[in-house]
């Protein structure tokens, strides 16, 4: 049995991850960047180790720096969690090499169908059908706009290797190709690591249903059942459940045979998911997600099993006990993702910060895994998922209200959160008759109505300072490094920051009122798109802002002349900071 397991991942997963090992009475590892020195799932594991370092590539992207740990650590096993390198071919066998169980498929099946492009072809030759695409990775914009001359736009560009939405974008005509296809491969790269991207047909009002599967080595693979993900914005899920509404059962089995087949095609064992999109009565294979997904609790709380338990014992050799036809499925569960985000006007811009307060709801079938608690920060640096909330009912209906009840409930302050946008998709008819898709939320829900947030723009950091303080230990005198609370000013807290409040346009893109065009939030700018000398009309975008691993349109409100640009591609910049001057 596995003695200790290292996680190689932060916030919520982590703290997920390390519940159930201490249930199982598994010893824990966490590792940590310097931002995330006393967060949750380093007060929760047993041990904890440093990374180093602040963004994703210097921390929980570091081979070296985790391959380190787990010697030191002694650390026997290690789980990838989602994101980072939960899908990274080259970090597993790198884990395997090393003798340390790696709690997740094995590297060939990630190797298949970590990259869509292999899965989509590996599907195909076990008989699954997938959406109509290219199987080759995208070098130039003129193969986008040839695919969508040849098969009709939009078209969708898709990161290779990754899942959950990041590096994809909607392609509607030949003139967004271009741009499209860097921001694709941008936001691939700095999630994923790699920034090969592939292309697929935009089908018109699909449902997102995914089959989650469970497979032992010893040969056994089997189908737990289906969640609906289609209330999603930015292609990014806001709202999942199982099961799914108005879904055939035949269509259901179908599918999950469809899902065996496709994870026996690659040799798979453990957790993973296999996804679709679904219209009309028909079901197309979109990926494969080689890795627990963020929804895996509805589907915990429909068939009673816990997914982290039994990926930690199909990693340690354990055959499942059950067959196919004893799984059950009970009652209906949903759950939202409650993300740092502000949805005022509809446009859910990122909001860093620390959390002030933090209240959890409770009652009968009510589930909360978050990743903080009051009085930890949000960092620009990692994704803004502050947690997820997840209801269990009888039936969609009592599950559905008991939600909304849930969701009252649950108070959050010192950040923006996505909760105002729960309630209103919770609510709305489509939701509740089941009839919604993909392009639901952003095509037919209004979130003008939403109150703004109003709160002073708060800068992100440890609130802690470095201080050198000399001990001995059993004698010997040693140098220990200390982070301790940054000290007050004349008995007053020291202000995080004293940058003016992010103003809220309609537009994608929030800038001042005048010429000087400023950024909303804190975060790194990944392209400037205009020069001094240029004209500008509004509307036209000037730099484009990365912050919680989202890309935003910085936009011009006044039309003129560029007199000058205050910033570079890579720098960092502070909410309120101006970037462009327009004469």
């Amino acid at each position: 049995m596995i003695k200790k397991v290292l996680i190689a991942n932060r916030g919520e997963i982590a703290v997920r991850v390390i519940r159930t090992c201490r249930e199982m009475g598994i010893a824990t590892v966490a590792v940590y960047s310097e931002l995330d020195r006393n967060a949750l799932h380093v007060r929760l594991a047993d041990e904890a180790y440093a990374l180093g370092g602040q963004t994703a590539a210097e921390s929980y992207l570091n081979t070296a720096a985790i391959l380190d740990i787990i010697k030191r650590s002694g650390a026997d096993a290690v789980h990838p969690g989602y994101g980072f390198f939960s899908e990274n071919t080259d970090f597993a066998r790198a884990i395997t090499k090393m003798g340390v169980t790696f709690i997740g498929p094995p590297p060939e099946a990630i190797e298949v169908m970590g990259d869509k492009i292999s899965s989509r072809v590996a599907a195909d030759k076990a008989g699954v059908a997938g959406v109509p695409g290219r199987n080759e990775t995208l070098t130039n914009p003129d193969e986008v706009i040839a695919f969508g001359n040849e098969f009709g736009w939009p078209v969708a560009i898709k990161a290779a290797h990754g899942g959950g939405g990041r590096g994809m974008k909607v392609v509607t005509g030949p003139d967004e190709a271009k741009a499209a296809l860097e921001a694709a491969m941008r936001e691939a790269q700095s999630y994923f690591g790699r920034s090969e991207c592939y292309l697929e047909r935009y089908l018109t009002w699909p449902r997102h249903i995914e089959m989650q599967v469970l497979a032992d080595t010893h040969g056994n693979t089997l189908w737990l059942g289906e969640r609906d993900c289609s209330a999603q914005r930015r292609h990014q899920k806001l709202v999942e459940e199982s099961p799914a509404a108005n879904f055939p059962d035949e269509v259901r089995v179908a599918m999950g045979e469809a899902a065996v087949k496709v994870s026996k095609a690659c040799g798979y064992f453990n957790a993973g998911t296999v996804e679709f999109l679904y219209q009309d009565g028909e079901f197309f294979f979109l990926e494969m997600n080689t890795r627990l997904q963020v929804e895996h609790p509805v589907t915990e709380l429909v068939t009673g099993l816990d997914l982290v338990e039994w990926q930690l014992r199909i990693a340690a050799g354990e055959a499942l006990p059950f067959k196919q036809e004893e799984i059950k499925r009970d009652g209906h569960a949903i759950e939202i993702r409650i993300n740092a985000e502000d949805p005022s006007d509809g446009k859910f811009i990122p909001s860093p910060g620390p959390i002030k307060r933090f209240d959890i709801p409770s009652g009968p079938g009510v589930r909360m895994d978050a990743g903080y608690a009051a009085g930890d920060t949000i960092s620009q640096y990692y994704d803004n998922l502050i947690g997820k909330l997840i209801v269990w009912g009888a039936d969609r209906e009592k599950a559905r209200r008991r939600m909304l009840r849930a969701i009252e409930e649950t108070v959050i302050t010192g950040v923006a959160t996505t909760l105002p946008a729960d309630t209103i998709i919770l609510s709305d008819e489509a939701f509740v008759a089941g009839t919604h898709s993909t392009k639901w939320v952003e095509a037919n829900l209004d979130f003008s109505n939403l109150p703004k947030v109003d709160r002073a723009t708060i800068a992100v950091g440890s609130g802690t300072v470095r201080k050198d303080v000399t001990a001995e230990v059993n004698g010997r005198r040693v140098t220990v490094a200390m982070w301790v609370p940054e000290p007050a000013d004349e008995g007053l807290p020291r202000p995080h920051s004293t940058a003016p409040k992010p103003r809220r346009q309609h537009s994608s893109a929030i800038v001042s009122g005048s010429g000087e065009v400023t950024v909303p939030m804190q975060g790194t700018i990944v392209k400037v798109n205009v020069e001094v000398g240029q004209t500008v009309a509004v509307g036209d975008t000037v730099v484009i802002l990365e912050a919680m691993k989202m890309e935003n349109n910085v936009n011009a409100e006044k039309a003129g002349i560029v007199k000058s640009v205050k910033v570079a591609e890579g720098a960092s910049v502070a909410a309120g900071d101006v970037v462009v001057v327009i004469e």
